[in-house]
C-alpha cells in the first residue's frame, strides 16, 4: 500500500491504530512527496533524523517521481483543481499510487475522492 503523509503524522503524534495498518503491510511504500512532506514538516535535526529513521526501521519503499507519475499528476491537477482544489502534493501522491497499482491509504478522503481511478482506503483515527 501507498501511504498518504497523513497517515504517518498520525503515528508521530500516537496514534495506535493507524501504527497497526502500517504494521501489519509487509509492502509499506510512501510516494517521494510524501517524504519530501514529511521531512519539511521536521523543525530540528532531531525530527528530520527521526523522519529518517522511522522510514528506514519500518522498510519503507520511496517511490520516485517518473515522468508517468508527472503526466498523470498534471492531467489531476488540470481536472480537478477548480472542481476539488486538487494541490499539486496530492495529484503526485494520488498519481503515484495510480501508475504504480497501488491502494492509497489517507485520513484525507475529501482531497482524493474526484479521482475515480484511485483505489482509496480511508483511515478515520
Amino acid at each position: 500500500m501507498l501511504y498518504d503523509t497523513d497517515i504517518l503524522i498520525w503515528i508521530q503524534r500516537g496514534s495506535v491504530k493507524a501504527a497497526r495498518i502500517v504494521d501489519k503491510d509487509v509492502d509499506r511504500c510512501l510516494s517521494i512527496q510524501g517524504y519530501m512532506e514529511l521531512l519539511q514538516g521536521a523543525k530540528n535535526k532531531t525530527q528530520h533524523r527521526y523522519v529518517k529513521d522511522f522510514i528506514c526501521e519500518f522498510e519503507f519503499t520511496i517511490l520516485p517521481l517518473t515522468e508517468n507519475i508527472g503526466h498523470r499528476a498534471l492531467i489531476y491537477v488540470e481536472e480537478h483543481s477548480l472542481s476539488s482544489n486538487m494541490r499539486a502534493g496530492d495529484a503526485i501522491i494520488a498519481a503515484t499510487a495510480v501508475e504504480n497499482n497501488m491502494t492509497l491509504v489517507s485520513s484525507n478522503v475529501k482531497h482524493f475522492k474526484s479521482i475515480n481511478d484511485l483505489q482509496l482506503q480511508a483511515f478515520r483515527p
